[in-house]
């Protein structure tokens, strides 16, 4: 009889070496917790002093310690990498914290990540300074902005709205209280407006006022509808809702400076405006004029939003900005508005010139990370900010049905805001459908 000892051997291995190359594809992070950790870690911790020297991360060692080294260990005198203080494995890559020998400092490692991703055969290599004198390298061990999956965890609190994932596997999260105006610019199909859903639909959630302006007539957040505290769908109607904010704006400051206060946060919760976030589509049509005769009126709301940026932070009131280009070109005003938004991201644009507009003065980096961003993957995007650091990010795919579900679900924490009744949308239950098209049958004679 044969012995079938040795084929069902083979077999085992085959199945085994097919089921890791199957989880390689279509489950990278079951792959990555197998085979990729261990198979990282080793290689760090093998090659760590080597590659460290070849990428030039390396000092000479101080008088005493070179003195010890040669005198009483007699090994050789060789330059000092950082000093590996931690290493923990997560879920989608490997994180080190480095204390750094004097005369190297965060921006010699940052400069180096490129080389050392390489050389540690890992997706992505990022770093952060956690205190004076320790970083952090955050390596990814595959792409995590593949298929992007939001962890459980990550819900939207006190205004801090998870909307993406970084390639390190972290969540971004839109905190108004830290950056409290922001600015999303992209071309079409990038995912702009994904972005903007997934914001939308975590706002909602939260108890806030949210406010719309869509000169498109509308065509996007028109979805939002039973959310909104306001809608304005024409440049028209977004100059009366601009002057509106203003007003509100001016009588919160009347408001703070009887309980002298410096900010809405420090009023008594029974007396506190509701925050209010101002979400803007297509910033350009409130630049565009068709006459001369429309120039002050386009100046005029410019300036107010202007106004709104310095200063409505302080009152609980918010901007987000969207929009395909965003510069001086736009026309009065452009570049003074774009100075309030602190917060950058950017998306696939068809031009150098865009990426440089919404990152170019604040984290110039970041411009040739924005040129390579890939056609067939809408919601990837650059996130920046006045520190001057990026990152890469990408949003979960949403529909417009889906965000208007949740939009629905939470109609009743749309606060009653009597001076936005003139703009209040009208929720309609189904959609409107287009009449049907009749074709008269010909005439036989």
């Amino acid at each position: 009889m044969t012995d079938v000892t040795p084929w069902l051997e083979l077999g085992t291995v085959a199945a085994g070496a097919g089921g890791i190359g199957y989880a390689k594809v279509r489950a990278p992070r079951v792959y990555w917790s197998l085979v990729g950790l261990p198979v990282t870690w080793g290689r760090f911790t093998w090659t760590y002093h080597s590659t460290m020297e070849v990428c030039g991360l390396t000092v000479q060692p101080s008088r005493l310690r070179a003195f010890m080294t040669r005198n009483i260990a007699h090994a050789e005198v060789r330059p000092v990498p950082p000093k590996v203080r931690r290493v923990r494995g997560t879920s989608t890559g490997l994180r080190v914290t480095l204390r750094l020998p004097a005369g190297l400092e965060p921006a010699d490692i940052a400069a180096s990540s490129e080389r050392l991703r390489h050389a540690f055969g890992v997706r992505s290599v990022t770093v952060s300074e956690t205190k004076p004198g320790f970083v952090e390298l955050r390596m990814t061990g595959y792409d995590v902005l593949n298929r992007v999956r939001m962890p459980r965890t990550a819900k939207p609190r006190d205004l801090v709205v998870p909307v993406a994932l970084r390639e390190d596997g972290s969540v971004y999260v839109r905190d108004y209280r830290k950056v409290p105006m922001a600015l999303t610019l992209g071309a079409t199909l990038s995912g702009k407006s994904m972005y903007q859903r997934n914001l939308v639909t975590g706002l909602a959630r939260l108890p806030v006022g949210l406010v719309g302006i869509d000169c498109k007539r509308g065509v996007e957040q028109s979805h939002f509808a039973p959310r909104l505290s306001a809608l304005a769908t024409d440049p028209q109607s977004a100059g009366l809702l601009i002057d509106a904010l203003v007003r509100e704006m001016e009588e919160r400051f009347d408001l703070l400076a009887v309980h002298r206060a410096s900010e809405l946060w420090k009023l008594p919760e029974d007396i506190r405006p509701v925050p209010l976030v101002v979400l803007i589509d297509e910033i350009a049509e409130l630049f565009l004029v068709t006459s001369k005769k429309e120039e002050a009126a386009r100046d005029h709301t410019v300036m107010q939003l202007v106004r709104l940026g310095q200063m409505a932070r302080a009152v609980g009131i918010f901007l987000e900005v969207c929009g395909q280009r965003f510069g001086s070109d736009l026309g009065r005003g452009a570049t003074a508005l774009r100075a309030q938004l602190t917060g950058r991201v950017v998306h696939r644009v068809n031009d150098k010139q865009t990426a440089e507009m919404g990152l170019g003065d604040i984290a110039p980096d970041a411009v040739t990370a924005v040129t390579g961003i890939r056609a067939d993957r809408p919601g990837v995007a650059v996130a920046g900010d006045t520190s001057g650091g990026w990152s890469r990010i990408r949003t979960p795919e949403i529909t417009p049905d889906e965000a208007a579900a949740v939009c629905r679900d939470f109609a009743d924490l749309t606060p009653d805001l009597p001076f936005l009744d003139p703009f209040r949308p009208v929720v309609r239950s189904e959609p409107v459908k287009a009449p049907a098209l009749v074709i008269p049958e010909p005439v036989t004679e």
